[in-house]
């Protein structure tokens, strides 16, 4: 009997299982410190206990995507490892700050399942839920898979379509306890653009470029205990579609944020994840760059909030805001189409 964890396929889930995920990790401020080695993350927020501080944190807290793709990538190993993509993300919510010295674990519930017509693979819909060490719920969010069939012949289960908001509610979103801009430095923070300054519909050409090289979304994906073979494995690639390793979608999810940091510094909190796509591939050597959209705006009394689109680009800048090809698809250049929540300081 092998003893190897082989991962699961389309029909080993069900729907209503929980799955509780091994290996809880406990976030030092060394992973924040690489964390910005591989990204070029400047958010002041996340980088300077005394920015933190006058905003009302104990001290500099994680990055809520950093605590994001830890928490996704203890999931892999049982939803994913035998996945063809990660299709999309909604209902994500950032529910309690992450400080250097907190555990993160997580548990998945089965919401969804839906055989596709080739009957190879199939769609496995999930809700994540990432807790600390007090089981206080720091962050959920749902993602839906296509997963790889084990046997073709076996049968396909009843097909199960959760239904899932187009976005979070303003109402619904939480700020951290305590929050307070009132004395927000915006000369420190490196920008001086405060929530009125935003309107609805302006779009933003983030101008600067990042390649990306092999070893650096290696190194991030098992930063984030990511285990999935298309990531690393590249004699497991040959003969697939790409016959090469991809670079895992959060990788390119936290590249464009931090490239966003050239238009919205102060839009540092994520608060929710609206929805997502990893439109199409990023591998090694791509240059990435950025644009985002505002979407809505909320005033949420200690902050206010912006509601984002955030398009990343592989080598084609993005002054044009390019996203759709003649026909109405995504052009072959888009890579990402990540719509969240953000907080950002109010000028009064």
């Amino acid at each position: 009997m092998t003893k190897s964890n082989p991962g699961r396929f389309f029909e080993d889930f069900r729907v209503g299982e929980t799955i509780r995920h091994a290996t809880p990790r406990t976030v030092t401020a060394a992973d924040t410190s690489l964390n910005i080695a591989l990204t070029g993350g400047r958010y002041a927020l996340f980088c300077a206990d005394p920015v933190a501080q006058a905003a009302g944190f104990t001290r500099a807290p994680i990055d809520p995507l950093l605590v994001f793709h830890i928490v996704f990538g203890k999931t892999v190993p049982d939803i994913s490892l035998n996945a063809v993509a990660n299709l999309g993300y909604a209902e994500g919510r950032f529910l309690v700050p992450v400080y250097p010295g907190d555990t993160l674990s997580a548990q998945s519930d089965v919401i969804g399942l839906k055989q596709n017509s080739s009957g190879k693979t199939g769609v496995v819909t999930v809700r994540t839920r990432g807790v600390n060490q007090r089981n206080e719920t720091v962050l959920t969010y749902v993602r839906w898979v296509m997963v790889n069939k084990r046997e073709l012949s076996a049968p396909a289960p009843a097909p199960v379509n959760p239904h899932l908001a187009d976005f979070v509610s303003p109402n619904d979103l939480v700020l951290p306890a305590g929050l307070d801009f009132s004395g927000y430095d915006f000369a420190l923070a490196g920008s001086p653009h405060a929530f009125e300054d935003y309107a609805i519909g302006e779009r933003i050409d983030h101008v600067d470029g990042m390649t990306l090289e092999e070893a650096e979304h290696q190194l991030a994906t098992r930063l984030y205990q990511n285990t999935a073979k298309v990531h690393f494995d590249n004699l497991a690639q040959q003969g697939t579609r790409f016959g090469k390793r991809l670079v895992y979608g959060g990788v390119a999810i936290s590249l464009a944020r931090a490239l966003a940091f050239n238009g919205l510094g102060n839009a540092a909190l994520m608060l929710a994840i609206n929805a997502g796509r990893h439109v199409n591939p990023l591998f090694a050597h791509d240059t990435l760059y950025a644009w985002s959209q505002v979407l809505d705006t909320a005033d949420l009394g200690a902050a206010g909030a912006l509601r984002l689109r955030l398009v990343a680009l592989k080598n084609q800048n993005a002054h044009a805001f390019t996203d759709r090809a003649e026909g109405g698809d995504y052009a072959e250049h888009v890579v990402l189409d990540f719509d969240y929540w953000a907080a950002i300081p109010k000028r009064g």
